[in-house]
């Protein structure tokens, strides 16, 4: 079964992401902040990274950019789920190393595709 590490500061937004892919078939571990994130990444392989961007502590991209630099998560598909819409934040977001971006609020058939896509 893939697993999915889960990191958004928002316990509904987590509980909803969780749920959502529960329901599609994968594990999922949720982490409260991208401190915390790294956290549980260090202790725990993830298949994909699910983020949101504004967070206390360790915001998405920081996220993004220190998951990277550990060579268990160079090749790992990395998204970033956030009301952050505009070209420049997804543009520092590809420079950091995210695989794609979605918008809040999501829709779950939505996320499940491209999960689907970029794990199977």
């Amino acid at each position: 079964m893939r697993t999915i590490l889960a990191v958004d500061d928002s316990p509904s937004i987590r509980q909803m992401v969780a749920f959502t892919l529960k329901g599609a078939g994968y594990e999922v571990f949720e982490a409260n902040d991208g401190q915390d994130g790294l956290d549980k990444a260090r202790a725990r392989k993830a298949d994909l990274v699910l983020t949101d961007q504004n967070m206390p502590r360790m915001d998405g991209i920081t996220l993004i950019q220190s998951l990277r630099k550990l060579p268990e998560y160079g090749k790992t598909p990395i998204l970033v789920l956030t009301t952050e819409s505009s070209d420049e934040m997804k543009a520092k977001g590809r420079a950091a190393g995210a695989t794609g971006w979605l918008v809040k609020p999501f829709d779950p058939k939505r996320l499940i595709d491209v999960v689907r896509k970029v794990i199977g």
